[in-house]
């Protein structure tokens, strides 16, 4: 029998390799539909496909997406969708500091399987102040851990007496008493704690709460079994959340290169706030500008890699080897690609620089590889082709645009027509600039009350109902390409990827064409 697989000469002339076809096209910047990708022998079906990503030594995905650090994209809402589905979200910097440290807590403590941080109440305190407390916080929950002073376990506040009837008892009156709560010391846990938790509550039905204590009887956390049924149910799906070794929720936030009013990097500042996000669980932060291959980056970089020697650093943005060379050195783990290939980006009118993403890609990725560091392709997304052929050169992409209209976003829902649609706006817009982003672009924030040239634009993007929905399309169409290359995964794809030009004919053969299309489903 015939080998399936052998190449044949004519192929290997017309459908190359990258490292024979970009230098091919020294003097032409191409992007995602100046080419598309040949198909290769197969015996993988898309569905058998594996799209998990290793960016930084902490940092797993488990599908190579990443929504943007846009004002009108990526809120804790967001966030916690991405990661749920298996990617990460970057919280975006417009807005003050305190509000994005609350906004990457609420992604941290979205469901998780050991509550590290119970909610607790004092035997002294009054039920009516437990009722009232509830009432202002909003706690979904009405069952508490009592601890002393010193944090020692007393016992349990059971929801079935918290009830206004009760208002006027103490606590310490209507608690279970410590010898009748179920707990688990941290030690006994293991190294597998969910799968112990699981057990546990297999073992007593009708049991709902596992304490976590020290060897002093300390309270140290809380397990629930409606998190560890959704953990286990997580885990069976093809995509699972994407957690961190606490099985929380992975989150990134992106920070500026903020300066002073004497115009130096604003040290204390930054250090400060970083900080707060590490102690909230931040996985990755992300120094965000338009140009990362400046000495104000790559003075943050150095200064975050200091001060958090293990935390995974995104930095960006860049286009060229030299860029990703300064900033691996500087200490990044993670180089962002990309300058003006957004659809509400004008980088490239405006500033006449930028380097269309599929050059830039092949740039970044050969100078990636030599200092053994990642690359995100950042802009320019539109379908899920774009993916894949970004996917060839990067180990995640960026998306904007195409998540902007989604539920989870948190841009401003209009109605125009009769349809509904989203407000999306570049970051250099200057409504954006305005309200905090500046600093990505160059400028101050007095700058923004002078005449600045804007280099991104206001826009709409029509409703498209949950994240769910979206990325389910989008991973379709990366499975789709990944089994016609005959691509495992996301490794193997990179080295059977095989490259070729498209003319203009071309790009209007790819699409629907000499048609009316007729939509028959949502």
């Amino acid at each position: 029998m015939a080998n399936s697989n052998a190449a044949h000469p004519l192929d290997a002339e017309f459908y190359q390799p990258a490292e024979r076809f970009f230098p091919g096209q020294t003097g032409t910047a191409l992007t995602y539909d100046d080419v598309t990708l040949a198909t290769l022998y197969s015996e993988i079906l898309p569905r058998d496909t594996q799209l998990d990503t290793q960016l930084a030594d902490s940092l797993l995905l488990n599908i190579p997406v990443i929504s943007s650090d846009m004002d009108t994209v990526t809120e804790a809402r967001m966030a916690i969708a991405m990661a749920l589905n298996g990617g990460l979200g970057l919280i975006h910097y417009n807005m003050p500091e305190k509000q994005q440290l609350s906004e990457v807590g609420r992604v941290k403590n979205h469901v998780h399987g050991l509550i590290q941080e119970p909610i607790k109440v004092s035997p002294d305190q009054f039920i009516g102040d437990v009722l009232a407390r509830i009432e202002e916080k909003r706690f979904s929950f009405s069952t508490f851990p009592v601890v002393d002073e010193q944090g020692k376990l007393l016992g349990l506040l059971s929801g079935s007496v918290v009830k206004p009837r009760y208002a006027k008892r103490k606590v310490s009156e209507a608690l279970t008493p410590r010898a009748e709560v179920f707990t688990v010391t941290e030690k006994k846990l293991g190294k597998n704690p969910i799968a112990a938790a699981d057990k546990f509550f297999n073992d007593h039905p009708g049991i709902h709460k596992l304490l976590v204590v020290d060897d002093e009887d300390r309270l140290r956390g809380l397990f629930t079994m409606s998190d560890i049924e959704r953990i286990t149910q997580e885990r069976a799906a093809q995509f699972n959340p994407a957690r961190d070794a606490h099985f929380r929720l992975v989150c990134g936030a992106a920070v500026s290169a903020t300066r002073n009013a004497f115009g130096e990097l604003d040290r204390d500042r930054i250090l400060a706030h970083v900080g707060g996000l590490v102690e909230r669980g931040l996985d990755t932060v992300a120094v965000s500008t338009a140009h990362g291959h400046t000495k104000g980056v790559g003075e943050t970089v150095k200064m975050l890699r200091e001060a958090f020697p293990k935390l995974p650093i995104i930095a960006g943005n860049v286009t060229s080897a030299a860029g990703v060379a300064f900033l691996a050195d500087c200490g990044a783990n993670i180089i962002k690609v990309g300058q003006g290939p957004g659809s509400i980006c004008t980088t490239r009118v405006v500033a006449g620089v930028g380097i269309p993403q599929m050059t830039a890609l092949y740039v970044c990725a050969r100078a990636a590889a030599e200092k053994k560091v990642s690359i995100l392709a950042d802009g320019g997304i539109t379908k899920s082709g774009d993916i894949v052929k970004a996917l060839t050169l990067a180990n995640a992409v960026i998306c904007g645009g195409v998540l902007a209209g989604c539920a989870e976003a948190p841009g401003e829902i209009l109605e125009i027509g009769g349809k509904l649609y989203k407000q999306y706006r570049g970051m250099g817009s200057l409504a954006a600039m305005k309200a905090g982003s500046a600093a990505r672009y160059g400028h101050t924030a007095t700058d923004t009350t002078r005449k600045v040239a804007a280099e991104g634009v206001e826009a709409l993007k029509e409703v498209a109902g949950p994240l769910e929905r979206t990325l389910a399309s989008l991973i379709g169409g990366i499975q789709s390409g990944m089994g016609y290359l005959g691509a495992a995964n996301l490794t193997e794809l990179r080295k059977r990827a095989r490259y070729i030009r498209v003319s203009p004919a071309g790009m209007k053969e790819a699409g629907a064409h000499d048609v009316v299309e007729v939509k028959t489903g949502n």
